[in-house]
């Protein structure tokens, strides 16, 4: 028979304290973004102040174990041996019962370790049974905001099926490019600063030449001009005269202009209208807001004993303490409930804002650190000995876990002699060798794949994605074949049918 009655169950469950979701939190924020919201607790807790750094004292009011001003050398196993439990990962006893804030804060706040959460501020008890978090908190929020231009440049580098060295110089001119869409860093400049030669990088930009939209990434307007009518083939050695005479074309001296490119009047102004028809600066048509000055979060220099120096930047740590003297008075005066649990969550937030900005220093340095020793070889002889690496490798190496690590990369940028890079460009993906060697970057296995496809119209052989299946395994190369098949798509190379197909006809 049916009926209705009530049970009592006992069951284990992990609930995420709101300490740790918001530790979580100010990880995955850039420098500008720790600001703000520092800048927003300072308002709404009273207890909790700047503190001021004394002449002579700076480096005293860094995070206790950080890297400070001064520095210290990197000891490659240094993250091994840290505690792991530490870190910002979630740990199996971070839950609690249905007490209050403040009732949980009275008896534990002077206990707790430096590596315990302390409470916060909202009550999480009321997640669901399947880990859901409460309404409109926790949740990532889909990012309606329009690309910028970097980001849309540096998608297509993703897909342009360049080696890792030269995905590397491709974002490193990127980087140069202006809100206008032309490239004012000096060529020579980065080819220096990345240790490759100069052809190279100019090879990269005439690839990147090809990005859309059509001019960009031009060191000149005459050059924006020509890649546009290059694309619209509409170039030719008159046109090209006239972009050479642009000046002689701003002081209207048309007569100079015709003589000056072996044509008529009629033909000029055809000329003159298809150059009005072009964008003068490719790059003005993104949305997203300006680009703003990169403040590294982490130096890294030479050791003159050898190895490299790992710093935390003092400059984007800010530097919080809860005033105790303060918290004593207001909490002898407070008479009521409500006024001793606003007291005590005040003291709660601002001791624990105050440890998670500690352990977020630490966390940075620790995750920075092993990249470091990870792309040594990079850092030392160039962008050609960049190496695989992904977040897996170096979670294993600290004892973190990986989303911990992709939270850290996030938004993080580091100082070296190479140059000013996001911490998420060190990681490249990798494929397993079929020998048990080495592995091999994704993106110089796209570049192997591109260069036996451009050498069929040579060899007059078309290769099947199988047969370049085996090519790249006897190479020790372990790949599927559908994996070939996405590298050739995202290549935009045709199937071998159609390739047979154009070279027939062609």
């Amino acid at each position: 028979m049916l009926g209705q009655r009530l049970e009592i169950r006992q069951g284990q469950g992990l609930v995420i304290t709101p300490q740790l979701q918001q530790a979580i939190k100010l990880l995955q924020l850039s420098n500008i973004e720790l600001d703000a919201f520092v800048e927003a607790e300072l308002e709404k807790n009273p207890l909790l102040q700047r503190e001021d750094a004394e002449p002579g004292a700076e480096t005293d009011s860094l995070p206790e174990a950080a890297e400070t001003r001064d520095g210290a050398e990197l000891t490659f196993d240094e993250g091994r041996t840290q505690d792991s439990d530490r870190t910002l990962d979630a740990r199996s006893d971070d839950v609690y019962g249905d007490a209050s804030p403040g009732e949980r804060t009275s008896d534990r706040m002077e206990d707790v370790g430096a590596g315990e959460a302390q409470p916060g501020l909202n009550d999480w008890s009321r997640a669901g049974s399947g880990g859901g978090l409460p309404d409109g908190e926790g949740r990532e929020q889909p990012d309606t905001r329009d690309a910028t231009l970097w980001e849309h440049l540096q998608a297509q580098a993703s897909q342009a099926g360049f080696s890792p060295a030269d995905h590397a110089i491709a974002l490193s001119l990127i980087d140069a490019v202006d809100e206008g869409g032309y490239l004012r860093g000096e060529l020579d400049e980065i080819a220096d600063r990345l240790g490759v030669a100069l052809d190279r990088v100019e090879a990269v930009l005439a690839t990147c030449h090809g990005f859309e939209p059509t001019g960009i990434m031009a060191r000149s307007v005459p050059e924006c001009l020509k890649l546009q009518l290059v694309d619209r083939n509409r170039f030719d050695p008159a046109m090209q005269c006239l972009l050479d005479n642009l000046d002689l074309l701003a002081k209207r001296d048309l007569t100079a202009l015709k003589k000056a490119c072996g044509v008529d009047g009629e033909d000029m102004a055809e000329m003159i209208a298809e150059l009005k028809a072009l964008t003068p600066r490719p790059g003005a048509g993104f949305g997203g807001e300006p680009a703003q000055t990169v403040i590294p979060d982490v130096h890294v220099r030479p050791d003159p004993a050898g190895g490299w120096k790992v710093e935390l930047n003092a400059d984007t740590l800010p530097r919080l303490i809860m005033d105790k003297r303060y918290h004593g008075v207001v909490s002898a005066g407070a008479r009521s409930d409500t006024e001793k649990t606003f007291v005590a969550d005040c003291a709660a937030q601002a001791s624990w804002l105050v440890k998670s900005l500690d352990q977020r220093a630490k966390t940075i340095l620790k995750v920075s650190s092993e990249i470091v020793r990870q792309q040594d070889a990079f850092l030392a002889f160039g962008v050609e000995f960049l190496r695989p690496l992904n977040l897996k490798t170096v979670a294993d190496a600290i004892g973190m876990h990986e989303s911990t690590v992709s939270r850290v990369t996030s938004n993080k940028y580091v100082s070296t002699p190479r140059g000013v890079f996001e911490l998420k460009f060190f990681f490249t993906a990798a494929i397993q060798s079929s020998d048990g060697g080495a592995t091999h970057s994704a993106e110089a296995v796209r570049h192997r794949i591109k260069a036996m496809i451009d050498g069929e119209a040579r060899d007059g052989d078309i290769l099947s994605d199988d047969r370049i299946v085996e090519i790249l395994n006897e190479a020790g190369i372990d790949i599927a074949r559908r994996t070939v098949a996405k590298y050739r798509e995202a290549l935009r190379i045709p199937s071998s049918v159609q390739r047979k197909r154009m070279l027939k006809a062609g």
